[in-house]
């Protein structure tokens, strides 16, 4: 794990990430439940939204995030600011 391949990615450690959910685009259809429950939780509006905005970075938000049926769900690095998920082009 020598981060020469690229970003850092969720098996570097030490990495903190920032999770964010656009509530005006999710749909509630509940996937990032359902793939990192300990990271995500719905509302009584069925509204998602991350556990911690800031947690260690890991594979079950990034699938999470890339999951999402309709890419509410954005990933940063907490440090630099720098997109983890959605990618920038």
């Amino acid at each position: 794990m020598s981060g020469t391949d690229g970003p850092a990615g969720p098996e570097e450690a030490g990495t903190r990430w920032h999770v964010e959910v656009d509530r005006g685009v999710c749909i509630g259809s509940g996937m990032c439940v359902a793939t990192a429950p300990g990271d995500f939780e719905l509302d009584a509006a069925r509204q998602s939204h991350p556990v911690r905005p800031e947690c260690a970075a890991s594979d079950d938000v990034l699938a999470a995030a890339e999951g999402c049926p309709v890419e509410a769900i954005s990933v940063t690095d907490a440090r630099t600011g720098e997109a983890v998920f959605p990618p920038e082009e």
